[in-house]
């Protein structure tokens, strides 16, 4: 096999893995969110905070991986 068809392999591979987990833990959070929110609207400013931030770091994971991806494919 030539080379740039397992980097493109490897390239694909890489994304459909590595971002699993973090889109999960993106639906796992804002469905905990909603809850809480559900459970004590007063509080839904506090909560949505910290769903934005939490989601903002499960998404950082997400890019580290495109970044990866792209390193394998582009080096």
């Amino acid at each position: 096999m030539d080379i740039n068809i397992i980097k493109t392999i490897v390239t694909g591979l890489t994304i459909s893995l590595g971002v699993i987990f973090p889109a999960i833990a993106i639906g796992k959070i804002g469905t905990e969110a909603m809850r809480a929110i559900g459970r004590n609207p007063e509080a839904s400013s506090k909560i949505q905070t910290a769903m934005i931030l939490s989601i903002a770091f499960a998404e950082a994971i997400a890019i580290y991986v495109l970044v990866i991806a792209l390193i394998i494919k582009f080096v």
